[in-house]
């Protein structure tokens, strides 16, 4: 067996990575990042979109500095998370698209935010929501979630997803386990869930079990639940969660990605370097490291001295870059960059997502606009 070089392993290790940034265009700092941790993707946020031109160029010039196919990330759900509002306009949530009862138009949401993720030269979109709308997570969840009824958030998602993939553009389900019972805000605290587990199955966790094959990616929540693991190890860090439960008791075969390792529910247990590996470790295949360069520096670094280290999580690492290199090569949804939006693209968006909001809202405006597959730029 050929021996693994350091060259080798950075490459895998870049893989596991997606990671975010300021600016509104790659400047040489940035080019430089990109070139030599070649990520596996890039996560755009509020900060870094203008206009639609300026937001295609930079994922364009991103995507520039490695031959390998990025994911293109955004956190695009409707209402409170809605990246694009300010270029495009903004989009229902999903509490309110839900209210409709109207599974064409919970299948239109999704398209219609695939749309405009893809026009602007996004593949990935982390959405939607599998968190189940309870009264303790009411003030921090706000309108992300559909119903507290499992089965009513599934007939939500799966549509919702179907209307992504409609617009070539891939889904996520997030949080895992589930921050429903959750009432602290994961950026800040963690929040601790006392919930048994056979609620956890029969409640939380039945999104993932019946979406499970319609799911590329898996994202997991800084939440702790004693009650299911005897411990306080976020889901994000626990193999029990990840591995025992998603992988082996679920069946999930898709792509498990940490939520951002910035964020204070995770860095309470330790710093980036712990917790980027920890990750890792505990069955995680990407992570996201969404702002500080510093913090991306440091996690993808800590995560190769692992490797060089350690052989059982060096091939943890090569299993994780093989499963996420072997997805990228197979997804329809990677390959190519979609035209420069034309001004005449966006204006017809605008019009899309503005007659969506007010059929959603109750009023009449065309009949053909209540068909997806009508609905193109």
């Amino acid at each position: 067996m050929a021996k693994t070089t350091t060259q080798d392993l950075r490459q895998q290790v870049g893989q596991l990575l997606i990671l975010g940034y300021d600016g509104l265009a790659v400047d040489s700092k940035l080019r430089t990042t990109l070139t030599k941790l070649q990520p596996s993707g890039v996560i755009l946020f509020a900060r870094n979109i203008e206009e639609p031109r300026q937001t295609w160029r930079l994922l364009r010039d991103s995507q520039s500095t490695t031959p390998v196919p990025m994911f293109l990330c955004v956190d695009l759900e409707g209402g409170t998370v809605d990246r694009l509002k300010k270029v495009i306009a903004p989009a229902p949530s999903v509490e309110q698209v839900f209210a409709t009862g109207n599974r064409k138009l919970f299948r239109m949401h999704g398209k219609i935010l695939g749309l405009e993720a893809r026009a602007l030269g996004f593949n990935t979109d982390f959405a939607p929501v599998f968190d189940l709308g309870f009264e303790a997570s009411r003030s921090v969840l706000t309108s992300r979630t559909a119903s507290a009824d499992p089965r009513e958030t599934i007939a939500y998602a799966r549509a919702f997803l179907r209307g992504l993939k409609d617009s070539k553009v891939l889904g996520c389900g997030k949080h895992f386990p589930g921050l429903g019972e959750g009432n602290l805000d994961s950026h800040h605290d963690m929040p601790v869930v006392q919930k048994g587990w056979k609620a956890m199955w029969a409640e939380d966790l039945l999104p993932y079990r019946e979406l499970r094959a319609q799911i590329p990616f898996v994202m997991v929540a800084h939440a702790s639940y004693p009650e299911v693991t005897n411990n306080k190890v976020p889901a994000s860090l626990s193999s029990k969660w990840m591995r025992d439960v998603l992988r082996k008791k679920i069946g999930y075969k898709g792509l498990i990605i940490s939520d951002d390792l910035e964020m204070g529910g995770v860095l309470s247990t330790g710093d980036i370097e712990d917790v980027a590996v920890e990750t890792l470790r505990a069955g995680a295949d990407m992570f996201l490291v969404c702002h500080n360069q510093e913090l991306v520096w440091r996690g993808f670094e800590a995560v190769l001295r692992a490797a060089e280290r350690d052989r059982k999580f060096a091939a943890h690492v090569a299993q994780a870059a093989q499963r996420v290199l072997g997805y990228k090569k197979r997804c329809r949804e990677l390959r190519g960059f979609s035209a420069e939006p034309k001004a005449k693209v966006v204006d017809k968006l605008k019009k899309i997502v503005t007659d969506f909001s007010r059929i959603v809202g109750g009023e009449v405006i065309d009949d053909r606009v209540h068909t997806t597959q009508e609905i193109n730029v």
